[in-house]
């Protein structure tokens, strides 16, 4: 596999889980009286939505230079990552049968990309 497709995935993978964490992290730092609509306008919020618009718009990328069966295996690591990053940096309490749910996605996701694969780069 060519080096752009890693590189897109990587960036896939960081963008979901850095903007699910600004919009988490921004919710939780809204004033209380605030609502869900004016907390849309909390910085991290507005980060976090730009940075989930751009994910949306390179996974789309991604799944025309890939195949369905990587992507969707590949990607799935985001779920683990979310959880471990909403675990210690959120300080979010992440259950055990939440960790068994994670993993069980995860688990299916891998089982999906046990298929052999013709990703290529666009245009080949």
């Amino acid at each position: 596999m060519k080096a752009a497709p890693l590189v897109l995935t990587a960036a896939v993978i960081l963008l979901n889980v850095a903007g699910n964490v600004a919009v988490s992290w921004g919710m939780k730092h809204a004033p209380a009286g605030a609502g869900p609509i004016l907390s849309l306008f909390e910085p991290f919020v507005l980060l976090g939505i730009a940075l989930l618009i751009t994910w949306t718009l390179l996974r789309i990328r991604l799944l025309g230079r890939a195949d369905l069966t990587f992507v969707l295996p590949v990607t799935a690591v985001g779920y683990v990552l979310n959880a471990l990053i909403g675990a210690f940096f959120l300080h979010e309490h992440v259950s055990v049968l939440r960790w068994c749910g994670t993993l069980l996605i995860v688990a299916g996701a891998a089982l999906t990309g046990l298929t052999p694969h013709t990703t290529e780069e666009a245009g080949q």
